[in-house]
């Protein structure tokens, strides 16, 4: 098994390197387990995981999150317009699955330990889950994508998800040719990752950190 910085160095979004082929009964199960084993606010526990293999149902949901992707390309001035286009944003037809990973609210209420300050902190726990997901789906050598293009309303009426539960991810999962090296944004000119330096403050925000 790989070490876990090695894993956490390899972990990718995954867009066009996705195969299409089978995930077996017993990875999906461990995956979801590792995200089901994430820690939450109160113990909580305030996510569900949505497997979506029908083709339809993604194909769907692929037109709608191309139809938002020209509604972003039009915002852009043309420096920028001909950078997005290099980049693909999902591969929600190319992996085997999606897991539409959502946040419920009202898990564990009325009264959640520890969410009395921070109401967001509920929305916290679920996106520890997804990360817990992510780094067990890259060491059983499976690529994830995360797809951000879409409005919650289309995605809750395309899966029948209840009012008050809010999908948080669309998460494209599956085996993959490979991974990149370099994350997809950096390689096409996107952005570039900032270093570790420029983020860290000592005591107070604003006061670089000591070494």
């Amino acid at each position: 098994m790989a070490s876990f910085y090695d894993v956490v160095h390899r972990r990718r979004d995954v867009r066009g390197e996705f195969t299409g082929g089978v995930v077996p009964t017993d990875v999906l199960c461990r995956i979801l387990t590792a995200a089901h084993s994430a820690p939450s606010v109160g113990l909580s526990q305030p996510w569900d995981f949505i497997l979506v293999r029908d083709m339809d149902t993604r194909t769907t949901f692929r037109d709608h999150v191309q139809a938002q992707r020209e509604i972003f390309a039009n915002q852009l001035d043309e420096a920028q317009a001909k950078t997005f286009a290099r980049i693909k944003v999902e591969g929600v037809l190319e992996s085997s699955l999606g897991i539409v990973v959502t946040y419920d609210p009202q898990r564990g209420g009325p009264a959640v330990l520890g969410r009395h300050a921070i109401d967001d902190v509920g929305l916290y726990s679920v996106c520890l889950a997804i990360g817990h997901l992510w780094l067990a789906a890259t060491a059983e050598g499976l690529g994830v994508g995360w797809v951000s293009f879409y409005q919650e309303q289309f995605l809750r009426e395309l899966l029948a998800i209840p009012t008050q539960i809010r999908p948080v991810a669309w998460l494209c999962l599956g085996p993959v040719d490979k991974l990149q090296a370099t994350p997809d944004l950096e390689r096409h000119g996107w952005r570039q990752r900032t270093p570790l330096a420029q983020v860290m403050h000592d005591e107070q925000f604003g006061r670089p950190a000591r070494h």
